[in-house]
């Protein structure tokens, strides 16, 4: 109670934040607690599946992903993170399909069918994972769970249509705390099952895939019950089949970056959009390659094992929630977009000193200014694409920006691995922060 109180007093007296957004943040805190405590079980689960799979489908998995190994040199001990690194990435392009696509529909009927669409397909996903005796399952499981993770875009679309420009920008820094938080406790929660699991032989998964379950079905319960639709009839996109005929327009990569899907914008604001994708785009493809191999460089330089980098992460974790919380929320909107270019400017010097870092302090600097920088960057440029696009079109526009993440998601950890296992660490993370300059320039004209 005290922190919704907090968070009006953030907005101007005539300004009420809607209640709706609290239930979006609730609602999104609950599936990203599923959803991440699965992450500190990966090495386990695949473990697992390596001894008991009896599809073949695991040992030529495993030879794909050794060939890429040898192929840029890594070690074989981080065989699992790069299976893992397979699942991740195939997770996120499953999401650069369905995002933009059940976003225009969700412009035609409503957001509320279409999000309890994928909160259902979310919750069966899980179920598929208690199901999961062999990798094809819980393979299959990934999928449906990839297909059904529009309801990040669908939450921010929701947010669009309930706030105005002044409170836009607390209802995008809610969904950065409903992230941070979820990235803090849900791997705690996996970490804890991670333990109980070595103490167990046969399905252990059952009793976490049904946590996991449990969570995403409590998640569509509250959902269903507490939500009211945001966007009106009058103010929807009239025709569905037009929604389903753009399917190329969110797909293909090249209409993807124009943005042709949005139809009913002004040339001046589909060129602003454009740029801003581009900046998205490219900050993402670049930063989530570097995270991605911040596992490696800690383990290959600093010696750190699965638990100190699960504290290193739950750090970075509590250092964004309370920036969020505290800052964030509270910047006004004539300030967003000088927000976003100074926790752009900050992400340079952070991979410098993580790219550097032959002592602990020097890489502590980097993660601080990590940490900082990611609390400011996605919530501040979500909110900045927000202001674009009809009420009947918020849906296509946060569907596209989300496909773009997810598509950047995909590709980085792919070619940073290449870089750091091909090139070394340092090489790696200085043409990283010496490539981030691009966007921030960009941005900034």
């Amino acid at each position: 109670m005290d922190q919704k109180r907090s968070q009006t007093k953030s907005i101007p007296q005539n300004e009420k934040l809607n209640p709706t957004v609290y239930i979006i943040f609730i609602s999104l805190l609950l599936d990203l607690l599923a959803f991440t405590m699965i992450l500190p079980l990966l090495p386990s689960l695949l473990e697992h599946y390596r001894l008991n799979d009896t599809t073949g489908l695991y040992k030529w998995l495993l030879s794909q992903i050794q060939y890429f190994q040898e192929l840029v040199g890594a070690p074989e001990q981080y065989s699992s993170v790069l299976f893992g690194g397979f699942l991740g990435s195939m997770f996120s392009f499953l999401q650069f399909i369905a995002s933009p696509i059940l976003g225009g529909i969700s412009d035609v009927i409503g957001r509320k069918i279409v999000m309890v669409f994928c909160l259902v397909g979310i919750a069966s996903s899980y179920v598929l994972w208690a199901l999961s005796n062999n990798l094809t399952i819980f393979i299959f499981a990934r999928f449906i769970g990839g297909l059904s993770k529009a309801n990040v875009s669908l939450s921010m679309a929701i947010i669009s249509d309930v706030s105005s420009v002044k409170t836009r920008s607390v209802g995008m820094a809610l969904v950065g705390i409903a992230f941070s938080l979820g990235f803090i406790i849900g791997p705690l929660i996996g970490a804890i099952f991670a333990v109980w699991a070595k103490s167990k032989t046969g399905e252990w998964f059952v009793v976490p895939a049904i946590f996991a379950f449990c969570l995403s079905f409590f998640d569509l319960i509250f959902f269903i019950y507490f939500f009211k639709e945001t966007l009106p009839q009058e103010k929807r996109a009239k025709s569905v089949w037009k929604s389903l005929h753009n399917a190329k327009a969110l797909i293909d990569l090249r209409d993807l970056f124009q943005f042709r899907a949005i139809t009913d914008a002004k040339s001046s604001d589909i060129t602003q959009l454009r740029k801003l994708g581009t900046v998205y785009f490219i900050y993402l493809f670049i930063y989530s390659g570097l995270e991605f191999t911040l596992t490696f460089l800690t383990h290959h330089t600093f010696k750190y094992n699965s638990m100190q980098q699960g504290w290193m992460f739950f750090g970075i974790g509590i250092i964004m929630a309370v920036i969020q919380g505290s800052y964030v929320r509270k910047i006004p909107p004539h300030k967003i977009k000088s927000t976003a270019i100074i926790g752009l400017w900050l992400i340079v010097p952070s991979f410098v000193c993580v790219g550097l870092a032959s002592w602990s302090w020097t890489l502590y600097l980097g993660l601080i200014l990590f940490a900082v920088s990611t609390a400011l960057v996605v919530p501040c440029m979500m909110t900045m694409a927000s202001l674009y696009g009809t009420a009947h079109q918020k849906g296509t526009v946060m569907g596209i920006f989300r496909s773009l993440g997810a598509l950047a998601r995909a590709l980085g950890p792919i070619f940073a691995s290449i870089a750091f296992w091909g090139l070394g660490s340092t090489v790696t993370y200085l043409t990283g922060a010496i490539g981030l300059l691009w966007p921030v320039l960009l941005l900034q004209k």
